[in-house]
């Protein structure tokens, strides 16, 4: 039984005289394992600890020699085990969660006097330089050849790189990897990402550019990402459209989306407040949504999209007369901000709800409305503006809802009057 982690041997009697311990741990292996007692000629099972300055190892025996386990805190990787003698505490830190939990276990049978023929019990042997080095931060894999198949990543990892190497899917060794801040896995085949990516609670970008990704599923938009993720490179997929849930990542500062096949952005995607750089170049876009006059931009690219001619008096109806209670209701709950949720409504009124569109008179609609398109030039959104089409235009349509004829009617009264000024 090995853990690579951080140690410190605190000696307890430091303090009678006046003296502390200077607070730090090293990087080391800890080995469970067997060593044999020249005088007594057999052999006792000992904790050996291995650094950069001591590789040999200091070793302690456990049978009968533990006072105490302190585990409060080993889901963070911290533990410490208190010898009876020496009167020294081993202080254990920036370990894997399951390996220290393993590690106490197997300290716990070994301190009982348990068979040993039951405990993983490794070789006391000098560890190799490599063993003992900080934990690694950064990592860039750039090639298949250079992929890890018999070792694990190292936990320690911040920043993590796997590029052309042609992975179908992401490896769930990755997804262990608790620190890790950055992910690159860019120029693969990947298709389908797993939700258990989620769980990387510390992600603040990740990087998908050029793989085979043909969906962003909901769970991701409703995961912890929420709360970390700033930069997100979608670029060059498949990708056709994304999830209504999409605008909950509401921490997102930089958004690729160039050379797809986004024939729509979200809806919502006003609610994206921090958001500063967005490219959707090179997409299927004929409209942007309504939303879109929320946003505050520093750089926006939306280059090579077919977008259509906006003419005010093409329009789709979607009304009824009288309007249904359905909707008539959901009007109401959305403008007077009820709570809601699928454990009081239907599921598929939530959605309804989350799909609410404002008129321009400020009002909500759901279902039902009128739909047009108007002009905007993207400088009103921002700062700096990629030419839209090879005219060098900077105009774009934005979709526009009514919530009633009259409103509708109202709209095009000031297009006229504008017309005629």
């Amino acid at each position: 039984m090995k853990l690579q982690c951080d140690v410190e041997v605190v000696n307890r009697m430091l303090p009678s005289f006046g003296m502390k311990s200077r607070g730090k741990g090293a990087r080391a292996v800890v080995s469970i394992g067997k060593h044999l007692d020249k005088s007594s000629q057999r052999s006792t099972i000992y904790m050996m600890i291995c650094t950069a300055k001591d590789r040999t190892g200091s070793k302690y025996k456990l049978r009968g020699n533990i006072e105490k386990f302190f585990t409060w805190f080993v889901e963070e990787g911290k533990a410490t085990v208190r010898l009876k003698e020496p009167a020294v505490d081993i202080c254990l830190s920036k370990a894997d969660a399951n390996s220290l939990k393993n590690f106490l276990s197997a300290a716990r049978l070994a301190d009982r006097g348990s068979d040993t023929n039951s405990l993983p019990l490794s070789t006391l042997t000098p560890v190799r330089a490599r063993d003992v080095e900080q934990p690694k931060k950064k990592l860039s894999v750039m090639s298949k050849k250079d992929y890890p198949l018999t070792s694990n990543f190292p936990y320690s990892l911040e920043q993590l790189q796997v590029s052309y190497c042609k992975l179908s899917r992401v490896d769930m060794r990755m997804l262990s990897l608790k620190a890790l801040r950055r992910l690159d896995l860019s120029n693969n085949h990947i298709k389908k990402l797993p939700a258990t990516i989620g769980d990387l609670s510390c992600l603040s970008e990740l990087i998908l550019h050029n793989n085979h990704l043909e969906a962003f599923s909901e769970a991701l938009c409703l995961s912890t990402l929420q709360q970390t993720l700033q930069v997100l490179d979608l670029s060059q997929n498949r990708l056709q459209s994304l999830p209504t849930q999409f605008c909950q990542l509401r921490e997102l500062m930089n958004l690729k989306l160039e050379d797809n096949k986004l024939v729509g952005l979200p809806f919502q995607i006003g609610r994206l407040s921090k958001l500063r750089f967005l490219s959707a170049a090179h997409n299927k876009l004929t409209v942007l949504p309504a939303d879109f006059f929320k946003l505050s931009l520093e750089n926006l690219d939306l280059f090579g999209n077919p977008f259509i001619q906006p003419n005010p008096l093409d329009h789709s109806m979607q009304l009824a007369f009288p309007l249904p209670l359905q909707e008539i209701a959901s009007r109401a709950v959305a403008s007077l901000r009820i709570p809601y949720g699928p454990h009081l409504i239907p599921a598929h009124l939530c959605g309804d709800l989350e799909a609410a569109k404002t008129c321009e008179c400020g009002r909500v609609c759901i279902n039902f409305f009128v739909k047009t398109a108007v002009s905007m030039n993207l400088h009103q959104v921002s700062h700096t503006v990629v030419l839209v089409d090879d005219m060098g235009g900077t105009d774009a349509p934005v979709q526009q809802h009514f919530c009633s004829l009259s409103c509708y009617s109202a709209f095009l009264d000031s297009c006229l009057q504008r017309g005629l000024r």
